[in-house]
């Protein structure tokens, strides 16, 4: 890359149609140094005589604290003749400046927190900054922007200073029309360079604006008046924009179908960070008009159903919080926030959908759905079950941060439970689609509900038995009766008792690590643990697994998982199983193929759902209303 020195001289000319006191902040990609970028506001009118400056402490959505500001350094202000003036730094957070009146610019430089060294709270890494000198920018702009106290209100220009070849992933529209009134002083042809400019009506919106900086790598779909932006890096190609998009096509599709053939935004973008280097987690992270991902870097074979079941999810969150959600969201407080008690709604909710969403437009079986409630029911186990979600919700933060995975596991249970009770009270005919719907109406996202409130509001619109739902087992402190619940959709809970299903073999009793070329295998350890499966097959202890079903094994690492998933799709449409081991015989190894008809087993379980064959015709009648679209039943 050429060495440029760029000097920004007011840049872009606001007009008459912005804000007549913005924050303008230019921030220069061009300009790595120690994995840090410069960053420059040109701060709008202050009127108090000092006041303090906020890089955020939380942000929506993620329910833990990230404390952005520790990855501010150098920070400085200056009045309008480029004096220094004098700034206090209070915590990580927050700078107090004094004679804040004379204030016209702010400069700092921001480090990453993908590989920060910097001690405090770890950052879930979709909510996260990167900083990867000509090759990748993922701008959350929490990490990146701060604000003044009682000012977000304010209109928010932003200016992304990029190479030209660099393209910025964003559900953002750019205004990239403004004329120069400066000059770049550029050591090197200026066609390398190019602007972008965002503007955001205040700062929530700001901080609802993620983008992602690299080389091109995109592909649209159209979903009824939307249009949706893939955006993916990966580091080694080993997958692309439009395999992503080719994989997601068919669930958005639905997702359109069940939201009503219309969407609430015009532009939506996914944004891919795929990583390859180890990772201990990973996950994604919704926003209004898009959603942030980071996930170990994979073939799109290996991980077609998390990334549709990923989306779902994800995609799902432009119905709640986007158009329903509390004051304590619709003005959210960055650095001392007020918890809303209702994550069964915007997570729960939510991740009900992505499911139901799949099983009514046929991209799952009704078999494969109930796997993923009974998962779901299993894993809920683990949690406190009698503590009331509202108050699980309020404590998210600290008291009740070991049980927020369970939003996502009893949550989704919630929506069921709820989902079916309202088919039931209403014939068929109204469901928490509709009741989702209906509250989008009544609110929007230009108008927050009153948090103590809400439950309320949804008996208007449904039943008085829904509020004694919600206030039972929402609110209270009592476990759902899910006998009672699945029996009336003809869904039998088995405890403690055995199902049927297809093998993957492996269990924590019967497998271990293996060397094979210097890599670490997964080996067979203990052949009397193997199922009736593996004994068909005849696996033996010490076997080291190389090929499953016609593909590679992967050696141990953050690969194996997405192949196990990628298996577990696969096996139920073999006729044969298939393996190719590496084993010790008569002192030597060598590859042994081995194969066997592919049979379902008896498997012991804590909890499971299965359909009760002899269910009644009401109960069909319910399950239809439950499992299938309305132009259906």
């Amino acid at each position: 890359m050429k060495r440029l020195n760029l000097v920004l001289m007011a840049l872009l000319l606001s007009t008459s149609i912005y804000a007549a006191n913005p924050y303008k902040y230019t921030v220069d990609l061009t300009r790595v140094s120690d994995d840090k970028v410069f960053v420059e506001l040109e701060t709008p009118r202050i009127k108090e005589k000092e006041i303090k400056f906020y890089m955020p402490k939380i942000i929506p959505g993620t329910y833990a604290i990230a404390d952005y500001g520790r990855m501010v350094s150098d920070l400085k202000a200056y009045d309008k003749r480029d004096n220094l003036m004098e700034v206090e730094r209070l915590d990580d957070n927050t700078w107090l400046i004094k004679d804040a009146r004379k204030l016209r610019k702010i400069t700092y430089l921001v480090e990453d927190t993908y590989d920060t060294e910097k001690s405090g709270p770890s950052i879930f890494q979709p909510a996260g900054t990167n900083i990867e000198d000509d090759k990748n920018f993922i701008i959350n702009n929490s990490g990146f922007f701060g604000y003044f106290e009682g000012m977000k209100k304010e209109e928010f220009e932003l200016n992304i200073v990029r190479e030209s070849s660099f393209y910025g992933a964003t559900g953002m529209i750019p205004d990239n029309n403004p004329p120069l009134i400066g000059k770049l002083d550029i050591e090197g042809p200026t066609a390398d360079l190019a602007v972008d400019r965002f503007i955001a009506e205040d700062y929530d919106r700001l901080i609802d604006s993620p983008l992602m900086y690299s080389e091109a790598d995109t592909a649209i779909i159209k979903v009824a008046n939307t249009d949706v932006l893939i955006a993916s890096y990966s580091p080694n190609k080993m997958v692309s924009a439009k395999e992503i998009a080719e994989s997601i096509r068919e669930v958005l599709a639905a997702q359109n179908q069940f939201l009503g053939g219309k969407l609430p935004v015009d532009k939506y973008a996914f944004i891919f960070y795929f990583t390859d280097q180890p990772v201990t987690s990973y996950g994604a992270l919704e926003h209004s008009y898009s959603s942030v991902y980071y996930m170990p870097e994979q073939t799109i074979e290996q991980m077609n159903q998390q990334l549709r079941d990923f989306a779902a999810h994800e995609f799902f969150h432009i119905v709640t919080p986007l158009n329903i959600h509390s004051e304590e969201i619709g003005s959210f407080d960055f650095n001392d926030p007020k918890m809303s008690r209702h994550l069964w709604m915007y997570e729960g909710m939510t991740e009900y959908f992505a499911g139901s969403v799949q099983v009514k437009y046929g991209l799952v079986t009704p078999e494969e759905y109930l796997g993923m409630l009974q998962e779901k029911l299993v894993i809920s186990q683990q949690f406190k079950d009698q503590l009331p979600f509202t108050e699980l919700s309020l404590g998210a933060l600290d008291e009740y941060a070991d049980q927020y995975y369970n939003v996502y596991q009893k949550g989704a249970l919630i929506g069921a439970a709820l989902d079916i009770q309202l088919r039931e009270l209403s014939d068929g005919a109204y469901g928490v689609q509709d009741m989702m719907s209906d509250l989008s109406k009544k609110y929007g996202k230009d108008k927050s509900f009153r948090d103590e409130e809400l439950f309320d509001e949804i008996v208007n619109l449904t039943y008085p038995e829904i509020g004694e739902f919600l206030n039972t087992y929402v609110a209270g402190d009592q476990s759902l009766p899910y006998d009672e619940i699945f029996d009336k959709v003809g869904v039998n809970v088995i405890n403690n008792g055995t199902v049927k299903q297809h093998s993957l073999i492996f269990n924590q009793s019967n497998v271990t690590l293996g060397q094979y070329e210097g890599n670490q295998m997964l080996a067979i350890s203990n052949e009397a643990g193997l199922d009736a499966m593996g004994k068909a097959l005849g696996l033996k202890s010490g076997d080291i697994v190389l090929k499953m079903n016609g593909k590679d094994f992967p050696v141990y690492g953050p690969e194996l998982n997405a192949f196990l998933g990628e298996q577990v799709q696969m096996i139920p449409g073999l006729e044969t199983f298939t393996m190719t081991v590496w084993r010790e015989v008569d002192g030597e190894g060598q590859k042994v193929e081995l194969s066997a008809p592919n049979q379902q087993i008896e498997v012991p379980v804590p909890l499971a759902l299965v359909f009760n064959e002899e269910a009644s015709e009401q109960q069909l009648k319910l399950r239809d209303y439950w499992l299938k679209p309305a132009e259906q039943k």
